[in-house]
């Protein structure tokens, strides 16, 4: 097999040759057909994150065909095309796993950070916490992105409320670009923040439905019910604050942000609220993919070589990526 491997923080990616890996108890091994890059995975490439494992394989939007059960597997045969999701593990028996909440486990193990994820031709992971992937889109390289991008996004739909109409997305990438065609599935209406001067950005989302879209320092033409804010920039939170009406919610959609810089307090006044999103739920997974079989969604990406994942990495880091990035082995 072949894996594009990190081995310090900063560092490029390199192409390593490796033995096809056997699946334990529990587990299935899958030859990748795609595995979408998340800005998570920057984070970790970038040393933003800490790094429990190195060397790591990076890569937690995969999309493959099962090859080999290790022993105990149910619910999955060879030949089935299944996704891996950015939560490889939980322990099931601490407080918040008992409760449901499995995303803020206390003891998680996370694909391509505590273990070899989907940079890669061939990927082992935990059989319960893969997905069968029944959708009819034939195309693995567009199911990549909703194996975080668009389960992130879904929790932040969800954390947003029901109740917000007019919503507000802040960064208009690859969670955004899905995120952004569920709210309007669902009549919302989406207003779309961009950097400054990135018109091409501001048309993407606006042809994807979005009532209004302009530069993150204006305003738009009317206040907001809630606002996810997916770009890692701290400035947003104030930015949003300011976006949202009496009561409005703003959610912070990423793993990672730059420092959130002081505000008046105003802005938080009248009972508007701030909120951050961790990780999954098996449950959000289901969910969601349920979703997109009866509301598919355009997956917009650009596909890259395996051999070529820092040069994908480098196009999401200058914000050259319309959509998703997708590793092709």
């Amino acid at each position: 097999m072949h894996a594009m491997v990190l081995s310090a923080p900063m560092l490029p990616l390199e192409l390593e040759r490796r033995k096809v890996p056997l699946p334990g108890p529990g587990e299935l091994r899958l030859r990748v057909l795609a595995c979408a890059v998340c800005r998570t995975d920057l984070h970790i490439v970038d040393g933003e994150l800490p790094l429990p494992v190195l060397p790591i394989v990076p890569g937690h939007e995969i999309v493959g065909v099962v090859e080999a059960l290790g022993a105990g597997v149910e619910g999955h045969r060879i030949g089935d095309r299944v996704g891996v999701p950015w939560l490889g593990h939980s322990c099931g028996c601490c407080a918040f796993c008992i409760t449901g909440c499995e995303n803020l486990c206390d003891a998680p193990r996370f694909t391509g950070y505590h273990r070899d994820g989907g940079f890669a031709s061939h990927v082992v992971a935990e059989a319960v916490f893969c997905f069968p992937l029944a959708m009819p889109e034939p195309d693995a390289a567009r199911l990549a992105p909703l194996l975080c991008a668009g389960l992130i996004g879904w929790r932040s739909l969800k954390a947003a409320g029901e109740g917000a109409h007019r919503l507000g997305l802040f960064g208009f990438g690859a969670a955004a670009h899905l995120v952004a065609q569920a709210a309007v599935a669902q009549g919302r209406d989406v207003y779309a923040y961009t950097r400054p001067g990135d018109h091409e950005a501001q048309a993407f989302a606006r042809g994807l439905g979005a009532r209004w879209a302009g530069a993150s320092d204006e305003q738009a033409p009317e206040s907001l019910d809630a606002a996810i804010i997916f770009a890692p920039a701290g400035e947003l939170v104030p930015a949003a604050l300011r976006a949202v009406r009496k009561g409005g919610r703003v959610v912070c959609g990423g793993i990672h942000m730059s420092d959130i810089p002081a505000f008046p307090y105003r802005l938080l006044w009248e009972e508007r609220s701030v909120a951050s999103v961790a990780n999954l739920t098996r449950a959000d997974a289901r969910e969601f993919l349920d979703f997109a079989q009866t509301h598919p969604l355009q997956v917009h990406v650009r596909t890259y070589p395996l051999a070529q994942a820092n040069e994908a990495l480098a196009d999401l880091r200058a914000g050259r990526i319309e959509g998703a990035a997708v590793l092709v082995p």
